[in-house]
């Protein structure tokens, strides 16, 4: 058993959930031995000077905040803060009343897989004002939560290309937590990169080793944070995001790599993550078998290996719907066109008529998947009766979604199946989620 046994969910990536979904997942997390929640901001919380970065996004207040803390407490979970700190930041710096505080304003950061960012970023580490705009956010949010912990963030600067000048602007930013009287912890991805920066961090750092996919090398990542004398966790993820329903192989595989190292290597932690890269567009039920299955990896090991997944799905969800979702998770295997961070069937729908798909995904794999997608469709929708089957008719409503973005992603080139999914992502949406970043994820969505 970890410690630490942590579920982190991205709220920033357009889908903010209501309170009442907010308690649920603290509901299961408690059902499953976490002990530690997490949501991941970088705009969606309701800063009084700040309107212009949160508005049109139904950010979460101050009062919810303390009211979720205290929900957390009452079940034995600690709700930590978590604020992005560095990069991530392009809700923030795209805007004219902070585009100023950007290392690079008018963006065109080169990712490592070759992309390009057409927005800026991440904060100018050169700038004052950089610490000082941070400063004024801390001391907000941090006295909203009785946990002296707080995740930094500090990922995927791409903009920063000299290691010293990471390295300075992170001390920088530990000395503004410490002032406060809080302990950080921080995404370990940059310095894992430069490992000759690990032994000059605070001790105090807790690092957060992440990796999401089934290969991904724990066991040598870890050993550095090992070698430093820094405590760690080691972070998973439910593969769910850019997947439309979920990528169940993946997620087992990656969360035995993270239990196998963290033991190993003596992590403290063992944190689950849950992003919503792509404009969030799978719903709660995409990420559940991720939940379970962490929370079962976190708490009892390689025992995890052995547990009926199915069963419990059936059990949270309250309808027998949990091998409708495990086959549903298994389509993005069909064809064996296998992506890092994604399934081809998310590429399809995502890009424009000009995609062009994989070759091993041919017109017949297609429509053996579209067949298996309506067989789900068809089983889930015999429990989407409210006044029947109470909560459990959200879960049968959110596969039946999948599905149909499943077959929305099988049938790319049909205007009417894509008008019909952009009308039931909104219907779908509301049952759980605010509507602020409803209108930015459909604008993700494919047009008819």
């Amino acid at each position: 058993m970890f410690k630490v046994r942590g579920y982190m969910l991205d709220i920033s990536r357009d889908k903010v959930p209501t309170m009442s979904t907010l308690k649920q997942i603290v509901d299961m997390l408690k059902v499953f031995n976490y002990n530690q929640f997490q949501l991941y901001i970088e705009h969606t919380f309701r800063y009084s000077k700040h309107e212009a970065a949160w508005k049109n996004s139904s950010p979460l207040t101050p009062a919810e905040i303390r009211e979720l803390d205290l929900y957390c407490q009452m079940n034995d979970i600690e709700l930590v803060p978590n604020q992005n700190s560095f990069g991530h930041l392009e809700r923030w710096l795209k805007l004219p009343e902070y585009n100023h505080l950007a290392a690079m304003p008018k963006g065109g950061a080169i990712t490592p897989w070759g992309t390009v960012k057409k927005e800026p970023t991440t904060l100018n580490p050169a700038l004052s004002e950089s610490l000082e705009f941070l400063a004024g956010l801390y001391d907000e949010l941090l006295p909203c939560f009785s946990s002296k912990l707080f995740n930094i963030g500090c990922d995927e600067t791409f903009e920063i290309g000299d290691p010293e000048v990471y390295l300075g602007f992170l001390l920088k930013v530990c000395d503004l937590v410490h002032a406060r009287n809080h302990r950080p912890m921080f995404w370990g991805d940059i310095v894992l990169k430069h490992p000759e920066m690990v032994d000059r961090l605070p001790k105090d750092l807790i690092a957060l080793d992440w990796g999401y996919e089934g290969n991904h090398p724990f066991a040598k990542e870890t050993a550095k944070f090992r070698k430093a004398g820094l405590e760690f966790y080691v972070c998973p993820g439910t593969s769910s995001w850019n997947s439309l329903a979920g990528r169940v192989e993946n997620m087992r595989e990656n969360m035995a790599a993270a239990e196998s190292a963290g033991r190993q290597n003596g992590a403290t932690g063992f944190l689950v993550t849950d992003w919503g890269d792509g404009g969030h567009w799978q719903p709660l039920a995409a990420s559940l078998p991720g939940l379970v299955l962490g929370g079962w990896f976190a708490d009892q090991g390689v025992r995890a290996n052995k547990m009926d997944l199915e069963e419990a799905l059936d059990t949270v969800m309250g309808v027998p719907l949990g091998g409708t979702l495990l086959r549903l998770g298994t389509l993005y295997l069909r064809g064996g066109a296998l992506r890092a961070n994604a399934s081809e069937l998310f590429r399809i729908l995502a890009n424009d008529r000009g995609y062009s798909r994989h070759p091993n995904i041919t017109d017949s794999v297609l429509a053996e998947v579209s067949a298996i997608a309506e067989g789900c469709r068809h089983a889930a929708a015999a429990f989407t009766s409210p006044t029947i089957y109470g909560p459990g008719s959200v879960w049968a409503e959110e596969i039946v979604y999948m599905s149909n973005l499943v077959d929305a992603a099988c049938h790319r080139r049909d205007d009417r199946r894509l008008k019909a999914i952009r009308e039931e992502h909104r219907r779908v949406w509301l049952l759980r989620n605010r509507p602020g970043g409803l209108d930015d994820s459909l604008a993700k969505l494919p047009r008819f």
